[in-house]
């Protein structure tokens, strides 16, 4: 563990356990090992220490951040917290992983991009999807021209209110680790389904097809109130999104969130693709499998992570940690493509306010079709090497 960085735990609820299940495993002790968690709730660090063995607990941040043997944060807080913690992580010196999204607006994604550059810290931003294999595949797929002219794309979310009231993690009382409260994603700045949910559609949709252009949205609130353990939660935010994203060559995408107990059929969070030749949807190319494999992982994704919960989580953070230590150059899960998607989520609210179509000005750098390749000749199934690779794609 010479080599090995500490890493801090920022908030010891639902997210956090999933993640220091990945992270209390031997496996990843040459790479990080958990130095330190910090809760404000009375005795949930404390707890959360003693149950994955972590090294220290506190109950504020600021005393996890004074820790020396902390190098790097995952920033496990509700979303409305993220841009003050993690500035307060940068001035400190540490890098950081944050949980999506990595801010609630362009301008404090801007803010926390440019203090680090200035202050050299490293930050990533969960959700990387373009580390699964399935979508690198759908992007290879339309880079090849396999579907023809592409023409739109669709993703959806739903539901996700009642599926953090009923997540196992808050259903019990008598334990800290299991009443953690859900109030936060039902509050302004920070909560609501774009920034929680739809996220995964809108990177999944931007990666694949590369950097949106413009924003088109209507939105509503369809429920007031959400009940939990007996308590009413005022719902603040919309939950009734439609968003139809413009891209390149007159390419169209449309991304929702709907409130009801299934959502649409037409693609889920990861998206579908259609061209005039072909699509593709979750059962591959045409329906008809080329899309996942036996043996399909990320680069860290292994062993006893497979089956585990949050398996993209852990990966970007150990994207971070080998970006930091010098094993892997920067990570997919960029900043650049957060703040990208941050924008859209902008867009949207600005969108559905003026019923105007909102210009977008950020962009990223989308997976190439040699880096597409040699990925997949890695990672992607069928003899992949199953020993713990380290991140090896280039990236600007």
């Amino acid at each position: 563990m010479k080599n090995s960085l500490g890493i801090g735990i920022v908030g010891a609820g639902a997210i956090a356990g999933r993640i220091l299940e990945h992270l209390s495993l031997p496996d990843v002790y040459d790479t990080v090992h958990l130095a330190a968690v910090c809760d404000p709730v009375p005795g949930r660090a404390k707890t959360a220490a003693a149950k994955y063995s972590i090294q220290r607990s506190y109950e504020s941040y600021e005393e996890l951040l004074a820790d020396p043997n902390v190098d790097m944060l995952t920033i496990c807080s509700p979303i409305g917290l993220h841009f003050k913690q993690g500035m307060m992580a940068i001035q400190s010196g540490k890098h950081a992983h944050f949980n999506k999204t990595m801010a609630v607006t362009l301008q404090e994604a801007d803010l926390l991009i440019g203090a680090a550059k200035e202050k050299g810290v490293k930050l990533v931003s969960s959700p990387g999807v373009m580390l699964w294999p399935f979508n690198q595949r759908k992007r290879k797929y339309i880079l090849e021209r396999r579907l023809g002219r592409m023409v739109w794309a669709s993703g959806n979310s739903g539901n996700a209110g009642d599926y953090h009231i009923n997540e196992p993690e808050r259903q019990n009382d008598r334990d800290v680790l299991r009443s953690v409260n859900p109030s936060w994603y039902f509050q302004k700045n920070g909560g609501g389904p774009l920034y929680d949910s739809t996220v995964y559609a809108m990177h999944s949709m931007t990666g694949v097809l590369g950097p949106a252009r413009s924003v088109t949205a209507v939105t509503s609130k369809v429920r007031e109130t959400f009940e939990y353990h007996g308590k009413i939660i005022p719902n603040e935010m919309d939950d009734l999104i439609m968003l139809l994203v413009g891209f390149d060559d007159g390419v169209y995408g449309l991304i929702t969130s709907i409130p009801t107990a299934e959502p649409p059929a037409f693609g889920g969070q990861f998206c579908v693709f259609y061209g005039l030749d072909a699509y593709i949807n979750e059962n591959g190319l045409n329906g008809k499998g080329e899309l996942t494999y036996e043996g399909d992982m990320m680069p860290h994704h292994f062993g006893k992570h497979g089956p585990m919960w949050e398996a993209h989580v852990y990966e970007d953070i150990m994207q971070l940690a080998d970006w930091v230590t010098g094993d892997g150059a920067a990570p997919l899960c960029s900043t650049a493509h957060a703040r990208h998607v941050i924008e859209m989520i902008d867009a949207c609210y600005a969108s559905a306010r003026s019923g105007s179509r909102i210009t977008l000005a950020t962009s990223f750098t989308p997976m190439t079709l040699e880096e597409i390749n040699a990925s997949l000749e890695r990672f992607g199934g069928k003899g992949g090497s199953k020993e713990s690779p380290r991140l090896w794609i280039p990236r600007q």
